[in-house]
């Protein structure tokens, strides 16, 4: 197998979806492989049921990739990723959701415990989905 190394920056993990900040390696911009990867991985662990075109329900079969300009951008997109949770009701505060990024953050301090409690402005101006 080729290997495509990448490093999880951020990441929220949803009942039907995800969202996550990859880094690659300077140069690489090869995210298809690397979701194709995942999938097939993951996939093998779960039911076996496909659809008309051979592939597991589990999967949607796009994907919408955006490349961080600055500071600013990550930013945003850090806090887009975590208020996820909060945003589709299925917590009240982003701490709740224990399958987030966002304790890491907060255990370096980069987060109040409260964050995204009232729902911050930059988030309120953001539609990435």
């Amino acid at each position: 197998m080729l290997e495509k190394p990448f490093i999880i920056e951020a990441i929220v993990i949803l009942p039907d979806h995800l969202h996550c900040i990859w880094q690659l390696p300077q140069g690489d911009s090869d995210f298809s492989s690397r979701w194709r990867e995942i999938k097939k991985r993951v996939s093998r662990d779960l039911d076996r049921q496909t659809n008309h075109r051979n592939e597991r329900q589990v999967w949607q079969r796009r994907f919408w990739e955006h490349q961080i300009r600055d500071e600013i951008d990550w930013q945003n997109h850090l806090d887009y990723i975590h208020f996820n949770p909060v945003k589709h009701g299925l917590v009240q505060q982003v701490k709740d959701w224990p399958w987030s990024s966002f304790h890491k953050f907060f255990a370096k301090g980069w987060y109040p415990n409260d964050w995204g409690y009232p729902l911050p402005d930059i988030v309120k101006q953001m539609e990435f989905e």
